[in-house]
Parts: C-alpha cells; structure tokens; sequence
C-alpha cells in the first residue's frame, strides 16, 4: 500500500508523490519542505504546539523558510507570506492568567479566508501560522535535530 502526500509549491504548483509506509511521511515532508513545498491548509487559529518547541521546530515540515527582516526581527515566508515572530510574556493577574507565548503571526489582508482573521472586526485583525505555549511534550517528529544539537547545554 502507497501514501500519497499533495503539495504545493511556492509558485502554486500542486504535485502528489508517494511514500510506501507511514515512516517515510515526515522524510518526504522535510525533503520538498526545503525548497517550499507545503502540504494542507492552514487551521483557524494557526498551528498550536508546546512552548518548549518554538525554537527548535523544523520549518521545513510546512514548507517555510525563517529569516531575520530589516528590522532584525526573526519572521518565516510561508506560501509567499511573511509572518513575524511576537512574544507574549506571561501575564499573572487578580483578573487575568495567560502563559508566556510564541507566535508568528501578519497583518489579516481581504483577500484571507474569514475563518482565519482574528482581532476586532473592523479593528487590527492578523492571521496566525503557528503558536508555541504551555508545557506539553516536545513531539520528537516536530524537531529539527540540528537546532536541537546546537542549542546550548
């Protein structure tokens, strides 16, 4: 039995390839990731995953490319769109409690589905690819392993 997986590249082009067994998925994601293939659509809300990952995920899994900009901001191009990286600190209140926050995030445009803008109708509204919070379990499948070797003991 094959996989399929169906791709976009960055220009637009859809392709399927295949893959014999379920292993080989991620291998294959990794490999056209690099040169922007991405695969699916993105969620309302953007990808959530644990915290601990925000600086060691591998990009490459959904076809983006991190960069630093201009401004010397870390941000990733991810189907021809730039999202910047934006901290949020932990905010512990009497009214309010919310954990500290990653999220790569840009400004909502009109021609983005409604499902995917947040923020204030008719106010800032931006379109979220990923938030890293909380402590769950760094997913091993997730990891780019050279991040992972360089980060500091």
């Amino acid at each position: 039995m094959s996989i399929q997986i169906h791709l976009v590249g960055p220009l637009g082009t859809s392709i399927s390839i295949e893959v014999q067994e379920e292993r080989e998925i991620f291998p294959a994601l990794r490999k056209y990731g690099k040169s922007g293939w991405s695969s699916g659509d993105l969620p309302a809300g953007g990808v959530s995953l644990p915290l601990g990952m925000a600086d060691i995920f591998d990009w490459n899994l959904i076809g983006a490319r991190p960069y630093t900009n201009a401004e010397g901001e870390q941000a990733v191009m991810y189907r021809g769109q730039s999202y910047k990286r934006r901290e949020l600190d932990e905010v512990d209140t009497k009214k309010i409690k919310l954990p500290k926050i990653v999220k790569y995030s840009r400004g909502a445009r009109p021609t983005d589905l409604p499902h995917l803008k947040e923020g204030e109708e008719g106010g800032v509204q931006y379109v979220t690819l990923i938030t890293f919070r909380g402590g769950g379990k760094v997913l091993d499948a997730y990891v780019d392993q050279n991040k992972v070797a360089s980060q500091p003991g």
